[in-house]
């Protein structure tokens, strides 16, 4: 089995395991406990699931708040009580008469900065308690709107059968429900909806051209072959600015100590010479101070 080193791995998740059970099984691939991932997917999407690997568990915090792509399918004429194919179908309604231009001005309406109301089983929490949680327990619950900004939803084919299927691309930020995009569209246009298929394309700069499956790592893995781990420097640098620090500030910096500000505005990564990746910090006046260490003493 190849021990690989800390960093991000960009894996390709399959449909059926929840984001968690994708872990546990990079856990047993990479042969260590200290595994995190940078984003949830549910159990039904496939797609970009940027996992991270030893002491690249602390750049976690940087990848989740990155913006998203996803490829989708939103059937109209059905509603389900999960928002996709997996829950029970609360209604049904006949969507024939739904044009494709009613289709592309309600999407259109969704596009910008909107405020959206997350799907009822998403893990957001109500009162301590995942809301997925309260609606399996037979609760029904009440999800207060959150500021989202779409950057664009580009339509692709429409298919009119028993059920209208629209196939989209979302590009968008954090937090941003696919799922409730498709409920709304639905009750936008007086028919019900729900999401069939969907895929994560990209998050921040991972995307799928330098994603591997779960089973492709593990072939890799029992053969001794790297896993393509992306070193946590080279990572950081696709997240942030970055500066590189001279030894001796290198140095300050194992023990904690600010540096003199570089005149980067907001978050950034300090590297060492050799690209290693040594802390990410915040300037406050004329002090850099670091928010994380990595490389401490």
């Amino acid at each position: 089995m190849t021990s690989p080193q800390p960093g991000l791995i960009v894996v390709d998740k399959p449909q059926g395991i929840t984001s968690h059970g994708a872990v546990s099984r990079m856990r047993r691939i990479c042969g260590t406990r200290k595994v995190g991932h940078g984003g949830t997917l549910d159990p039904m999407a496939t797609g970009v699931l940027v996992i991270a690997v030893g002491k690249a568990t602390k750049l976690l915090t940087y990848v989740s708040g990155l913006d998203k792509a996803y490829t989708a399918t939103i059937r109209l004429g059905q509603a389900t009580v999960t928002d996709d194919a997996e829950g029970e179908v609360t209604a049904t309604a006949d969507a024939s008469a739904v044009t494709d231009a009613a289709v592309r001005e309600a999407l259109a309406a969704q596009v910008g900065e909107i405020d959206q109301v997350p799907s009822a089983v998403s893990a957001v929490k109500i009162d301590g308690k995942r809301a997925y949680k309260r609606v399996r327990e037979g609760e029904t619950v009440e999800l207060k709107p959150r500021r989202v900004t779409i950057a664009a939803i580009d339509i692709g084919r429409i298919d009119r059968g028993e059920f209208l299927d629209v196939d989209i691309d979302v590009s968008c930020s954090s937090g941003t429900y696919i799922r409730a995009i498709a409920r709304d569209l639905g009750e936008a246009l007086g028919v019900g909806g729900h999401l069939t298929a969907l895929r994560r394309t990209r998050v921040g700069g991972f995307g799928l051209d330098a994603a591997a499956t779960i089973d492709e790592l593990a072939d890799r893995s029992e053969h001794g072959r790297p896993l393509g781990t992306l070193p946590m420097g080279e990572a950081a640098a696709r997240l942030m600015p970055t500066r590189t620090a001279t030894e001796a500030e290198a140095k300050a910096l194992s023990y904690g100590r600010p540096l003199p500000a570089a005149a980067i505005e907001g978050r950034y990564a300090v590297l060492g010479e050799s690209g290693e990746l040594l802390a990410v910090m915040v300037e406050h006046g004329d002090l850099a101070k670091p928010e994380t260490v990595f490389a401490a003493a």
